[in-house]
């Protein structure tokens, strides 16, 4: 018999999939204690590493925009000609600090900009969509991806056991089995704000947007087999090889474009443009470009610069805000809340934290490692009547607002026509990828089903990749079958 899920003081759970939310396209709400405590205390499981994103490199550099997107947004960044300078921290996911750069993952994609009107942080991924849609899951995803608990190894049945039983899995599990899981270095891929953002411009107007960085220097990837010989030749191939090219003056940068969907054809979109798994169509909504980002300088300690660095999808600015994609919402709580157990209550005054040109007039006192404080003068409470600073909505960043039912209700997304969880990833598989690459998907997944995973779940990845699409499904079973030992477990033979 199952044991009922419960919260860490034994009362019982309503849900361990949805988020209680204000509307099936509403905000989650705060007062949803299990969702709460969960990414809570998963934010509280390491110290003092990140417990995500763990191993990484990053640089400062510069946004310079070369087109007018005004008539989109007000924010002052993305206004022509303006001049913005930035952090970025890439990474990989899974890993810890001492993990190899080239184990086959996602990439993380943080980007720091340091407005006039405060700090923007654009908290992305080299993958355009993501394993999961609603945070609730979070803490259970990347646990499945990281180590069991009693001999301490990564294991490749639990990350498949969760894979499969989460069939919104289906579309990032195709993109990270396929070469762009191994990009050949930061330099040589692209990144994206993944989530559905809001932006907003001086009259007032509202749409959905979606970031794309595209890589200058041309998408690359590494082999399995090159990233396997590197990770035990070279564990920090990428963070030397982004270092060594800032240093030779080859300065990487990307292209910065924007999909724009206008808010009154979200609701009958095809596809619930919310959902973190799926894409939008590029003929549906093409790129607009926005400038020019490029790297410029290598951080002059890592370990301040970098490792301190906090960046959190919370930070936004006039002409920016949020939208009902129900992970970005979900982060928008979790991300601060991890930098205040990992570096402290007052990490926003370390340097690479620090709003740059913005007035920082906050009623935040007191607090380990403190040492930017207000005049004595000033009120420690809000509202005051001693002059003590007060919020303006004229200037405040508006963009968690918008038009849906207030009715509180536990809901998943509401589905569109094409809504199917491998309805994106096999189109992927039979329109975007050639004969090669699908061959290389292939025996990327085999070679990973082949490293331990286990029935019931090795049943489940067959019937997971025929979902996808029947023949790569058929390939997947043939190849893995050929490879396994014979008594129901796909075991890798052994190496000679």
């Amino acid at each position: 018999m199952t044991k009922p899920t419960t919260t860490n003081t034994g009362t019982p759970v309503e849900s361990d999939n949805e988020s209680l939310t204000a509307g099936a396209q509403g905000p989650i709400l705060l007062h949803d204690h299990y969702l709460i405590e969960k990414l809570a205390q998963f934010n509280r499981e390491r110290v003092p590493e990140r417990i995500v994103h763990a191993k990484g490199a990053g640089a400062y550099g510069e946004l310079v925009v070369t087109n007018d997107v005004s008539e989109y947004t007000k924010a002052k960044l993305f206004q022509p000609g303006a001049r913005t300078e930035s952090l970025v921290r890439f990474s990989t996911v899974a890993g810890e600090q001492g993990s190899p750069d080239t184990w086959r993952d996602p990439r993380g994609f943080a980007v720091k900009f340091y407005t006039e009107d405060g700090n923007y942080d654009l908290v992305g991924n080299n993958t355009p969509i993501f394993f999961i849609k609603d945070p609730i899951k979070f803490p259970d995803f990347i646990r499945s991806q990281k180590r069991l608990p009693g001999n301490g190894l990564r294991d490749h049945n639990m990350q498949w056991d969760f894979w499969t039983l989460r069939p919104e899995t289906a579309h990032q599990v195709t993109w990270l089995m396929g070469d762009r899981g191994i990009p050949k270095t930061y330099r040589h891929m692209n990144g994206y704000g993944s989530h559905t953002y809001q932006w907003i411009n001086a009259a007032g107007e509202r749409f959905w947007v979606k970031y794309h960085f595209k890589t200058d220097q041309g998408i690359d990837y590494l082999t399995q087999a090159e990233a396997d010989r590197i990770a035990g030749a070279d564990a920090d191939y990428h963070r030397k090889d982004l270092w060594e090219a800032i240093e030779r003056g080859e300065f990487p940068s990307w292209t910065v474009s924007v999909q724009v969907m206008p808010v009154a054809e979200a609701e009958d979109y095809r596809f619930n443009p919310f959902d973190l798994t799926k894409v939008w169509s590029h003929k549906d909504y093409p790129l607009i470009e926005v400038g020019k980002w490029t790297l410029n300088r290598n951080p002059a300690n890592y370990f301040v610069d970098i490792e301190q660095a906090a960046f959190e999808p919370s930070n936004v600015v006039p002409g920016i805000g949020f939208s009902p994609d129900k992970m970005l919402l979900g982060r928008v709580f979790a991300y601060a809340d991890a930098h205040r157990y990992r570096i402290g209550t007052n990490y926003a005054q370390l340097p690479p934290n620090q709003a740059r040109a913005a007035e920082v007039n906050s009623y935040s006192k007191e607090g380990a490692m403190r040492y930017h404080y207000n005049d004595a003068s000033v009120p420690v409470y809000a509202p005051n009547s001693f002059g003590g600073p007060h919020a303006d909505p004229e200037r405040a960043p508006d963009g968690g607002i918008w038009d849906f039912d207030p009715t509180i209700v536990r809901a998943g997304y509401v589905q569109h026509a094409e809504d199917g969880d491998f309805t994106q990833a096999g189109t992927l598989v039979r329109e975007v990828l050639n004969d090669d690459q699908r061959d290389r998907l292939v025996d990327n997944i085999v070679g990973h089903v082949l490293g331990g995973v286990r029935e019931p779940v090795l049943s489940r990845v067959f019937e997971y990749w025929k979902n996808v699409d029947s023949e790569l499904g058929k390939r997947v079973e043939e190849g893995v079958r050929a490879g396994s030992n014979g008594n129901g477990s796909a075991t890798p033979p052994a190496q000679g």
